[in-house]
């Protein structure tokens, strides 16, 4: 038997390999779609990569990579030990983690309520009013929440109509990390409903039908049938979710803060901009985005065997 079983294991591999042959011969046009994608990737992603040589050197432009001086671990002790460590460690933390716990539910929930609905025009209608800000340019968002928040501003028009004094919403810093969630749940709470709409679509009906049937209702067909429908959908985002717990988009808080704030809006991602763009210490900031990057490997790691051992799904 295990002379046989070896015997057919060269045979399975050429089978699977000429049936693999067979399927992209059958479908040329869209592998030959795949190529810009991958392209893109190598040239953007992957090629660049070869530059984080720069964290491990005192980077000089005039002298270049294979010129420069190796310095080591020179500039993750540095950074290490930087007076602004643990503040740009605890503002990027408390907004992920707060964005996690108020905004990733969102979604969910959105979709569970569009979910229950029957009228279609009306769904149609909140879909597209929710969906349509993921679409709006960073810039003008963050100009609208300028102006929306300013001394002379709507909300402060209203806080002065209800007999209140005006709130200076971007010099004090207490405010930023609400400001910063409560925008971005508004901008992408309809977009990031969509694939959770799709999961649910995906739901087989008959098991409603059957729960129907036995007189569960629309609360407890929810929570046996469609929950678990959606579960293995929300444990994969939510991992990615936690995965990137030290990234946070830059482009918005370089909109938004100011000196006066940075005391709760400078992050690792804005004092990296700082550091490399405008300060000109290319090594340095190199070596905070390996860092970086380092950690969220780690915490998606993790997060991933977490989910594993407790829900017995996982990303990888």
């Amino acid at each position: 038997m295990k002379a046989n079983s070896s015997a057919l294991s060269p045979n399975l591999g050429k089978a699977k390999k000429n049936k693999t042959l067979i399927e992209m011969k059958k479908h040329t046009n869209i592998y030959l779609m795949l190529i810009p994608i991958i392209a893109f990737y190598i040239i953007f992603h992957y090629v660049p990569m070869a530059g984080i040589v720069i964290a491990f050197q005192d980077y000089k432009i005039t002298r270049g990579i294979l010129g420069s001086a190796w310095v080591g671990f020179k500039h993750f002790k540095a950074f290490l030990n930087d007076f602004y460590f643990w503040r740009l460690l605890k503002n990027t933390l408390t907004i992920n983690v707060s964005s996690l716990i108020f905004s990733f539910p969102m979604p969910i929930i959105l979709a569970l309520l569009l979910n229950e609905v029957r009228n279609k025009t009306f769904k149609k209608a909140v879909q597209t009013i929710t969906y349509m800000p993921h679409f709006i340019s960073i810039v003008i968002v963050c100009g609208l929440i300028k102006n929306f928040l300013a001394t002379e501003g709507l909300f402060n028009a209203i806080i002065t109509m209800l007999g209140g004094d005006p709130v200076a919403f971007f010099t004090e810093p207490s405010y930023f990390p609400a400001i910063y969630i409560i925008s971005g749940l508004w901008q992408e709470i309809g977009w990031s409903s969509i694939i959770y709409l799709s999961a649910l679509s995906s739901i087989d009906q008959e098991l409603y039908e059957a729960a129907a049937i036995d007189g569960a209702g629309r609360w407890r067909q929810t929570m046996h049938i469609t929950l678990p429908g959606l579960l293995p959908t929300i444990v994969i985002l939510l991992i990615m979710k936690v995965g990137s717990m030290l990234s946070l988009g830059y482009e918005k808080i370089l909109l938004l803060y100011n000196p006066a704030i940075y005391e709760t809006a400078d992050v690792v991602s804005t004092y990296t901009y700082r550091q490399g763009i405008l300060g000109g210490s290319y090594s340095y900031s190199g070596a905070i985005g390996i860092f970086n990057a380092i950690c969220n490997i780690i915490l998606l790691a993790s997060a991933n065997a977490i989910s594993k051992k407790v829900t017995g799904s996982g990303l990888f």
